[in-house]
């Protein structure tokens, strides 16, 4: 599914159908303590019914299945979702996968627990989306909010790596970030409260094929450029791994957590 919003990559069309194979490869690359951030707010564990929505390749229920959360995973690329069925069969997970956008689920008022949205909550439109959630998640339920990213103006290669996308795609928005706790727009706060937020660092470890498979499968690249751009930026990270970067190396991130709850009074 082709994606496009004047308020992202200055409206540049992306499709993560396109790059759905090295999604899935390269980009489940959470350490631990992302994972145990959200375990310690008691979330997505035994006896709660969890929807992830933007699941991508099923990242996070496949890496919360065996704490024994009940998960749906959404998403708006059927071929991500054919990666995150197919892994999940791989590792014997029972995990329910759906193609939809965001806006568009529809299940019974108070059927979750509560609702993840790992790496796309930027994409969501949440006037119409907000009120969805609110609805479908049950009473005192949880909206969970995370983030992971490198940081390129503290780490050389994370920087470098980044100023080669900007030549092929000058108006990638998702260059240039720096710690900071996730923007939550009003829109959302009329159905949900603050329960909680934390920023904190994460050494990520790579191999060259690994970082330059991440970075492949980003928006600014793999998902947007055509397939001629694609080639000649691959083989330029390609020459600028093998000569900055060791074989192996960790690249500097941090994650941001926001978790809400609905409001008790659901104006």
């Amino acid at each position: 599914m082709e994606i496009s919003n004047k308020n992202i990559d200055g409206g540049k069309a992306f499709d993560w159908g396109r790059t759905s194979m090295e999604y899935a490869k390269y980009r489940d690359i959470y350490p631990k303590e992302f994972y145990d951030a959200v375990l310690a707010r008691n979330l997505c564990v035994e006896g709660q019914k969890v929807l992830d929505v933007g699941t991508g390749t099923g990242v996070l229920p496949r890496n919360l299945y065996s704490y024994g959360a009940s998960f749906v995973g959404a998403d708006s690329s059927a071929n991500q979702i054919a990666e995150a069925e197919r892994l999940s069969k791989e590792q014997n997970m029972n995990i329910t996968y759906i193609v939809s956008e965001a806006k568009q689920l529809d299940f019974p008022d108070e059927t979750f627990d509560v609702i993840t949205a790992c790496q796309c909550f930027w994409y969501f439109d949440h006037e119409k989306t907000a009120p969805l959630f609110a609805r479908m998640l049950k009473e005192d339920g949880r909206l969970l909010v995370l983030y992971m990213a490198w940081l390129p103006f503290e780490d050389s290669i994370a920087g470098a790596s980044e100023k080669l996308v900007l030549k092929y795609s000058p108006k990638w928005s998702g260059a240039g970030e720096t710690r900071k706790p996730i923007f939550i727009p009003e829109s959302v706060r009329t159905y949900f409260e603050p329960v909680s937020h934390e920023e904190f660092d994460l050494m990520v470890p790579f191999t060259k094929e690994t970082w330059h498979g991440r970075m492949k499968a980003c928006r600014g690249v793999g998902a947007s450029l055509t397939e001629e751009e694609l080639k000649q930026w691959e083989a330029e990270h390609k020459k600028l791994l093998d000569e900055t970067a060791p074989e192996r190396f960790t690249v500097l991130h941090y994650a941001a957590i926001c978790e809400l709850r609905v409001r008790k009074t659901r104006e």
